[in-house]
Formats: structure tokens, sequence, C-alpha cells
């Protein structure tokens, strides 16, 4: 080991001779650096500090008429001090080692003006002193009360620290803090007027009164303000974030900024406020992009307004979809093998592949569902002259998800796609018509039309006589149609098929499904109360049912987004010992934190996970699939490509087609090369087994969906909203897949169709007030976060200028390239309205 190294110093003789050199000191090296250091003051320095001196030893001395003069000079020389923001301004340094005695120099004086004017100068020197004591909140309040900026921005920032840290002691005894609020009420409009809006914004929510911010904000601040309060929304509890977002929208209104207030409103989920919203916007043009907005959200509200109903009902979607794809030259239906591209797959020409030509026909029919998805064309269904043929080349159960396709294929176009589907629903063959039933809810998902077919033909085939192949096909097609609803008929429909204990688990099951879907996220007690006595009352064979799943999947969604609202649901399953309580808990906690980012739910998921469970001995592990679904679900987990590429080829087969799927999924409607290029590989890899085959084309089709015009992320209006309609589709898809082989690969593929709710195209089209389509120009670049940041930051970074119509890709951002037109929404995404800029032809004329 390596001594501490000696450093010899020659030390002065006793008997006055210069030195002595055998009488060493020894120091180590830490010893001389923790010596006192004497500083070389400069003449000027020296000089300052002697005039401090001397003006702290005037307070101390008798002649009261001293004491003014005394403390503006002093005062003087503070505030005129430069210093930068790394060092302690000269007079505060100087004036440290004399901080007690003009404590004791305080305390000593009568009240007065001067023992104010005292305690300001103490304040101001305490930030240099002991932080623990809290002393510059101490003197501040024994002070003078002058402005509260006048000793500077850093003092400010200092004091506003002391607040909050003297409000968490207070609160811990509970004891009075209205002072304090006082106080708060003072620093922050500083800060708002300061460009610190973010400080502002902390100090008043650590003391629970945020709210009182409103008044404070001007045309200058309320942007960044709303901006910072809403990004700390995702890192709060209930009901601090509730509040949180009720004070922004208070802001965007007192501004008579309607788009944000309402994009605040839909994040709270608060129908109340959003029909208040929009009965209280007067501007026409306004009001519209309002109406968009909701439909964007599937949020329908009530309005005796012709134009605005078909806004709210996106009657304009699909219109606008064919223009789009006309202008991007998509027209042209593509057929499965134009995605597959075989002749790209390697393969050794000595193999010899088995041939499932069911199989592949199933396959071939969702990846030309998928592909062309809403533009109202394909070459298998709706081939003249092999008019229905295709259906018939599937077997089975593959009949009916043939006939579904239809549905997708003619996506949001209700009319047309009625008149397609019509004659399939008088055959003969009960897995066709079920298709049809199903595509006339596919069709249907997304848009509302005021003479509700889909209800008219769908609650004809929900009685006893028909076949359960019929009935549940249809009970799915309500589920999809009118997903976000919350309509009452519906609930009178299927709640007595979930409360018979008497009908199948199967039934039951997508009867309790279909109404979370409906009901997604409004914690219907009704159906909550049902979906529990049934698993109560159900035998413990028919809750062992992988039906059973849905039954808990469809309470979960009752519950979406609601967080701590869903407790007394969870008390309520641990009465249920079968392991279906269990599995539902978790689902009902997923859905419950499903987009929040909470960061315990997730801890929470991974210890679910974190279980070794017995399965040999009977024990139930399932609940850890949900778990693992849980953890993304509540994060919204993304960079996952290459986890997923490896785990694509693992020997458990649910594991690799999972994945496969899960592939899929994240490159859906992004045409990505390199996802394409894994899947033909994955393709040419699973040759010889046909239900892996199976799953990846799924995946290749999902890739290509709408030819790349379409996403099924539940996130939007970028990606501060999450929609629970899409997020219900998604969950759907993936809870079938906890048991893909009896569900995907068995009979029940149609589930796949779920993603439909998901689904919308990722374009931003301009219209102007008569909503045609008006071309600009607009750049599109990549979203940066100016979330905090002062002033007027870019917010794309590396972009292109564009004219509207474009397609927008995941974590773009847009925003005009001119000021010609104003936009009426804050995000330029999906339906916009324009209106000219009066100021902008003026400058153009001048």
């Amino acid at each position: 080991m390596v001594g501490k190294k000696e450093v010899t110093i020659p030390v002065p003789a006793a008997d006055n001779s210069p030195m002595e050199e055998d009488k060493p000191l020894k120091k180590t090296p830490k010893e001389l650096k923790d010596a006192p250091i004497k500083e070389e003051l400069s003449e000027e320095d020296q000089e300052l500090k002697s005039q401090l001196e001397m003006l702290v030893e005037r307070l101390k001395e008798s002649d009261s008429k001293l004491y003014n003069p005394t403390l503006e000079t002093l005062r003087t020389l503070i505030l005129t001090s430069t210093s930068s923001m790394t060092s302690v301004p000269k007079p505060l340094k100087y004036l440290r080692p004399m901080y007690s005695d003009l404590i004791a120099t305080h305390e000593a004086w009568p009240e007065s003006a001067e023992k104010k004017f005292l305690a300001d100068i103490l304040s101001i020197l305490a930030m240099t002193y002991d932080d623990e004591k809290l002393e510059t909140l101490k003197y501040r309040k024994l002070g003078s009360q002058n402005a509260i900026g006048s000793w500077g921005h850093e003092y400010v920032r200092h004091l506003s620290t002391e607040i909050g840290l003297e409000y968490n002691r207070r609160q811990d005894s509970d004891a009075e803090t209205d002072d304090l609020i006082a106080l708060a009420l003072e620093v922050a409009p500083f800060f708002l007027a300061h460009n610190a809006e973010a400080d502002a914004v902390d100090l008043l929510m650590q003391l629970d009164i945020i709210q009182q911010i409103v008044p404070f904000v001007d045309k200058n601040s309320y942007k960044r303000v709303c901006l910072y309060i809403s990004s700390c929304v995702s890192y709060l509890e209930s009901p601090d974030d509730t509040t949180c977002l009720r004070t922004a929208h208070d802001i965007y209104l007192k501004h008579d900024k309607y788009a944000e207030a309402m994009l605040v409103a839909i994040r709270m989920a608060d129908k109340a406020l959003i029909q208040t919203l929009f009965d209280g916007c007067e501007d026409p043009l306004m009001k519209r992009q309002l109406a968009f907005m909701l439909a964007r959200q599937q949020i329908s509200i009530e309005t005796e307004d012709e134009d605005l109903q078909n806004c709210l009902n996106n009657t304009h979607l699909t219109t606008n979809f064919i223009n789009l794809a006309r202008e991007l030259d998509l027209m042209e239906p593509k057929t499965p093998e134009d995605i597959y591209k075989s002749h790209l797959e390697h393969k050794r020409s000595t193999q010899i592949v088995p041939v499932d030509s069911a199989r592949q026909n199933l396959a071939s029919t969702f990846v030309n569902a998928f592909v062309n998805a809403g533009f109202g064309v394909d070459k298998l269904m709706l081939n003249e002259e092999d008019d229905g043929g295709w259906i018939y080349k599937n077997k089975d159960h593959g009949m009916l998800s043939a006939a579904a396709s239809l549905g997708m294929i003619l996506l949001w176009d209700v009319d047309m796609g009625l008149n397609h589907i019509d004659k399939y629903l008088y055959t003969e063959e009960d897995n066709i018509k079920a298709g049809a039933l199903l595509a006339v809810g596919i069709v249907n998902a997304g848009v509302r039309n005021v003479s509700d077919p889909a209800l008219a033909v769908l609650s004809d085939n929900l009685d006893d006589s028909k076949p359960n192949a019929i009935r549940i096909a249809a009970i799915q097609g309500l589920g999809l149609a009118y997903a976000g609803s919350a309509r009452e008929e519906l609930s009178e429909l299927l709640l007595p098929i979930v409360s018979n204990t008497d009908v199948s688990m199967e039934l039951a099951s997508f009867a309790a499904l279909a109404l979370g879907q409906i009901f997604v996220g409004t914690c219907d007690g009704d159906i909550t109360s049902s979906i529990l006595t049934t698993m109560l009352e159900r035998a413990d064979g028919q809750l062992g049912e992988t039906y059973s799943r849905f039954m808990g999947l469809g309470l979960g969604l009752l519950y979406l987004g609601s967080r701590t609202q869903s407790e007394v649901t969870l008390e309520t399953l641990k009465a249920i010992e079968h392991p279906i309580g269990k599995r539902t808990s978790v689902i009902v906690e997923i859905c419950a934190y499903a987009g929040s980012g909470d960061v315990l739910q997730v801890q929470r998921m991974l210890h679910y996970c974190n279980d070794h469970i017995d399965t040999e001995n009977g024990a139930d592990d399932e609940f850890q699939a949900y778990a693992v679904l849980g953890i993304a679900m509540i994060a919204l987990v993304l960079s996952v490509l290459d986890t997923l590429g490896k785990y694509s080829h693992d020997t458990d087969v649910e594991v690799a087609v999972n994945s496969i799927f899960a592939m899929g999924m994240v490159g859906a409607g992004t045409n990505n090369a390199r996802v394409a290029q894994m899947l033909r590989h994955l393709a040419s890899y699973y040759h010889k087994d046909a239900s892996c085959l199976f799953i990846v084309r799924i995946a290749q089709g999902l890739l290509h969906m709408g030819k790349g015009t379409l996403t099924i992320n539940p996130l939007n209006t970028d990606r501060q909203i999450m929609s629970p309609v899409a997020l219900a589709g998604l969950m759907t898809t993936l809870v079938s897949f906890t048991d893909v082989r009896t569900l995907i690969l068995g009979r029940h593929h149609s589930l796949l169709y779920s993603l439909v709710t998901a689904m919308y195209p990722r374009f931003l089209i301009t219209l102007n007030q008569e909503l045609e389509t008006e071309t600009v120009t607009v750049r599109v670049g990549q979203a940066v976060d100016v979330v905090g940041q002062a002033g007027r930051p870019k917010t794309i970074t590396g972009f292109q200028t564009h004219t509207t119509p474009v397609l927008l890709a995941y974590s773009e951002r847009a925003e005009l390239s001119t000021e010609e037109y104003l936009a009426q929404t804050p995000v330029l995404e999906g339906f916009v309205l324009l209106k000219k800029n009066p100021d902008y032809v003026e400058e153009a004329k001048a």
C-alpha cells in the first residue's frame, strides 16, 4: 500500500535564527488543502471590505439618526455589485462574517422602520448563510415588504425555494400556511414577468394553489405556462392531475383559445365540460374545427346544426381519404402477392413446401383487407368477374372472416358498404351471414350515421333462435360500430346476455367485451355489477374457458384511464376464488392506468412478473401474461423492434407468433423497408410451418395497412391525447394473442378486425370555411420538445416543405410555412380548418 506523501515545511528557529532545518513540520496534502487560505485583496476590494465593516460598526452605535443612511448605503452597495451566476457578490461575501453581529443588532433595536430595513438586508445576506434555518424567508416577513423583485431574480428564486420547504414543514404539523400562500402569490407574477413560467408553476403546484395562477397569466406567457402544466400532469396523482388540467383549460378559455381548451377537456374525459365548451364557442369556423376534433376521438355530443353533426359523425372522412389516395396515386388495388413479394423470399429449390391452401387463402383474406382498407376497391372480394367467389375459397369459419373483410375494404363508406354487404345477409350459409353481420359493424366503425343502420341490422340477430356464430358476430359488430358511444339502448340489448347464466360462456363473454368497447372509460355501475355477478355465479368449469378472458377485458375497458376509480371493483374481485379473479384484477389495473406512464404501476406489474408460479401443481400463471401487456400499456413502450426480431425465431411457437404479430403492430401502416425485409426473411424461415407463416402474412398486411396511409397508434394530436376507443381495439387483439392457438389460430381469427377501432388515416388535410380542400405549403419535420424553454423556440427540426394533403409519420410535426392563413387548431393533424390572415394581406399590399 502506498502511504500518504509528506510535505516538509521549514519553521522559524527558537533562537530567532533564519531557519531550522532539523525540526520539520509534517503535513499531508489533505491538511494543506483544508488549511485556511489567506486571500490577497486588491486595493479596491480592501476598500470595499473596510467600508462595509465601518457601516456595520455604525449600526452598532447608539445614534439612531445614522441608521437609515447607513442602511441605504448598504443596500446601494449590494444592488450595484456585479457578479456572475457562479460567484457570490463581493458585498455579500465580505458581510458574511458579520452576519451574526447584524442579527444581534436587529434583535436589540426597537420596532421601527429602520428595524424592518435591516431585516431586508438580513434577508438577502441569509442567501449565503444557512439554508436549513430558512432565514431569507424569516427576515423577508419581518422586513418592510417592499417589491418582491427589488433584490433581483436570484433572491426571488431562493425565497421561492424556502417558501416551499417551510410549507412542507407546516403541512407535516398541520400549521397555518396563509402567510406563505400570500407571499407565493407575490412571487408568481414576478416569475411570469421574467420568463420563469416553470418556476411559478412549480411553486404554486407545491403549495396546492395552482388554480390561482390564472389571473396572473397574460397573452405573452399563457402558451408556455399551459404547455408546462400539461407536461407535468403525467407525474401527478389524482386529483392533482385533474386540477392542473382544469387550470390549463381555464387559462386557455380566458384567452379565447377554444381549440386548446377542448384538447384539455378531452384529456380530462369530462363530457359536461366538452359540451359546455362546444356550446360556448360562437365562432362558426372554430366550432366546426371543434367538431372535427371530437370526431377524431369518437366523442358524440348534441347539436341541431346539420353541418356540425356531419363533422361530428366523421361523414367527411371517407371522401377526403379517397381524395388523398387519388392525390398520392394510390387507388390501384394491391394483391396479397404484391405485399408478400415471394420472389424475394429465399427458399431452397430442393425443399418440398407443404400446401395448406385454406390457411394461405385465409391469410390472403386478411392481408387484402388490411392493405386495401378504406379504398373501396380490391381484386379479391369486389372483383366483378369473380363476384363473391373468394369467400368460397375459404373453409368454415374462414368464410366468416372473408365476408367480414368487405367491411374493412369499404371502411367508413356506410352507404356503399351496406350495398355490397347486403346480399350476403340473406345467404343460407351461417358463417357467411355471420361474416356479413360483422362487416356491417366494421364498415360503421369510427363514423356515425343518422339512420343507425348497424343497430337496426345487428340487433335483429341477437335473439335465442339464431345460431351462436351469428349472435357472436352481431355482438362483435355492435361493439366495433358503437365503440365509445355509451348508448343506453345498447346496454339494454347486451346486458341480459351477460347476466343470463344459461347462455354459453363464449356468448356472455363477447357480450361483456362489446359493452366494454361501447362504454369504454365510463365506469358504468350497472355493467360493472352485472359482469361481477356473472363471475361470482358461473361454475368454475365455465370460468376456466378461454373466452372468460374477454369478460375480464370488458370489465377492464369500463375503467380505461380512470386510475383510482377502479378501487371498489378491485376489492370486489378479491372475493372471487377462481383464478379469473386474479387475472381480471390485473386487466382492470392495466386499463385504469393505461397511457398514464405511472412508474409505481409499472413496478407493480413487474412485481407480478417476478413471482415464480408452480404450474405443475395446478397454479395459474396467466395473469403474468396480462402484467407484461400492462407494462407496455401503461408506459406505451416503443423501441422494441430488435427485441421482437430476436424472439420471432424462438423455439416456443407462441412466443414466436406473438413476436411476429407485434412486429406488424409496431410497423402498422408505415411500409417500413427494414420491417418488410425482416418479415420476408421470416416467411422463408417458417415456410414449412403453416401457423407461423399465417401470422407472418398477417404482420405483412399490417405493415402495409392502407398502402402506408393508415395508423393504429392510440396517441394522436402530437401524441398528447390517448384515444380510449383505439386502445380498446388494440387491447382486444392483444388479449386474443394470450391464447393464440385457440383463438387466432383457431376459429376466432376474426378478432383481428378489432384493430379497426384504432385505424385512422395519418394525414393532414387543410380545409377552408366551406369545408373544401385548401392547398397550402407546410413544413414537416421531427418534433422538438420545447417544454420549459423561454421565447419562441423552433418546434420542428430537419423539416421538408410539402403542399397539403400530406402524410405524417410517428414523431413528426407540421406547421404552416407562411402566415397567409391562420390554423384553427394548435396541432396540424387530421382535418385542419384555415382562414385568411387579414394582417398578411395588408403586408402584401404594402
